[in-house]
């Protein structure tokens, strides 16, 4: 897929214009999901058209797409006819989403048939193209879907995982649909440019998420600001990837659960490391995302402190300093408990001081830690912490001194990124 997106085109009020975006819908239970995703583009101020299949009216009616998208609604490439529709809604797309895919649609784009409005305007479009897959666990690991799939991956249309979960009926497992804040926020990561290629197959991948707490009492911790959404747009990514993901989790915000990761629930940096100690042996990537706390109270109290109670003890509160994981886990590697081809990935999230920059301590940290990659944030002024977007480099021994900048854009944006910077490692490696 050959078309460049987000356009910055400006219109006479100065803005840039509307991505022109199409939501497929195919005839599935879960096509009432479609509903929400077109809302969530609208939000977005995309421009949104949808085109259902005529089975996937069986499950929402046109007037409810036409409600929401704000445009007509068909079927046929027989409405319009004057127009030419399908020619022209294909060729002037920023993108494609088609969500749900069921597995007779998947089957008919990967042999090319054009039987409808939908499989006819993808059949045109050069712009990218993303397929949200929805189907009983049989059908998706059924051996045609699964070569009708790859098919379509190689064509350069992006297939997202689906998730594992309730089904229709009774039945639970790989098929469910993912939910529609996690199909939009992939599909803008495509959309910005950044590729989702399922090429991690086979590998095990280990990152860690979110803060720690350290108790002072019962009631009490010591804790950051970090929210977790970077490293659960990493974990969502490598799933996507194919990787099977381990994500180790401390003090995060409700994030929706990646497809396909399994989640170790931890609260302290002890407790983490302790989890990573026992996952990252198995590991072919590590990469360390959390902010984990440098120091813990050194005798936390065993009732709440009451005010007023306890003045002196909290005046001189005595800290000992935590495990470090990223480096013990780096050690480990250079005496043979972990494989010496994994990879490790560290964070560092800075403010600089009086006598260094930011980029300075970050440099100094890749050199201390030992690392082979690490992404610098400077988390000044609230920086970072909390919001949807990110930015940053990429250090690494060979390119420290000039290190390679992520682009501004969703923590999806940016983990993509930082998995391709990964990619280039691993083949270099190899």
């Amino acid at each position: 897929m050959s078309k460049s997106v987000g356009r910055n085109n400006s219109t006479t009020s100065g803005q840039s214009e509307a991505l022109r975006l199409i939501v497929g819908v195919s005839g599935g239970i879960a096509a009432y999901k479609a509903c929400h995703l077109v809302r969530l583009f609208k939000e977005d101020g995309a421009e949104v058209r949808v085109i259902p299949t005529p089975n996937a009216l069986q499950f929402v009616g046109a007037a409810t797409f036409e409600a929401l998208s704000g445009n007509p609604v068909s079927t046929t490439v027989f409405s319009n006819i004057d127009t030419v529709q399908h020619v022209r809604l294909g060729q002037e797309a920023d993108g494609i989403i088609i969500a749900p895919a069921t597995a007779d649609l998947i089957a008919r784009l990967a042999a090319g048939r054009v039987d409808d409005l939908l499989s006819a305007t993808v059949l045109v479009a050069t712009c990218p193209i993303i397929l949200a897959p929805a189907m009983h666990t049989e059908m998706w690991l059924n051996p045609a879907t699964v070569e009708n799939i790859a098919t379509l991956r190689r064509r350069g249309i992006t297939v997202l995982e689906p998730a594992s979960g309730r089904l229709t009926g009774v039945d639970s497992g790989p098929g469910r649909l993912l939910e529609p804040a996690q199909i939009a926020a992939l599909s803008r990561t495509v959309l910005a440019g950044q590729k989702i290629v399922h090429n991690w197959a086979g590998k095990q991948v280990l990152i860690t998420a979110g803060g720690t707490q350290e108790d002072i009492d019962p009631v009490r911790f010591i804790g950051n600001r970090s929210s977790g959404k970077q490293g659960f747009a990493l974990a969502e990514l490598a799933a996507q990837r194919g990787a099977q993901v381990n994500l180790v989790v401390g003090d995060t915000d409700e994030l929706p659960t990646p497809a396909g990761a399994h989640i170790t629930k931890v609260r302290s940096a002890r407790e983490m490391a302790a989890a990573v100690a026992d996952l990252a042996p198995q590991a072919d990537i590590v990469i360390m995302a959390a902010a984990v706390a440098d120091f813990r109270p050194a005798n936390p109290a065993a009732a709440k402190l009451k005010k007023g109670q306890h003045d002196e003890s909290l005046a001189q509160l005595e800290m000992v300093e935590n495990p470090d994981i990223l480096s013990t886990t780096v050690k480990r590697r250079s005496v043979g408990e972990i494989p010496a081809e994994t990879v490790i990935v560290g964070f560092a999230a800075e403010t600089g001081d009086a006598q260094h920059s930011p980029l300075e301590l970050a440099q100094a940290k890749l050199h201390r830690k030992g690392c082979d990659l690490l992404i610098y944030n400077d988390v000044s002024a609230g920086k970072t912490f909390g919001a949807p977007t990110n930015e940053g480099w990429i250090l690494s021994e060979k390119d420290s001194v000039s290190p390679r900048e992520l682009q501004f854009g969703s923590k999806q944006v940016v983990a993509a990124q930082i998995l391709a910077a990964i990619d280039e490692l691993l083949k270099e490696i190899a």
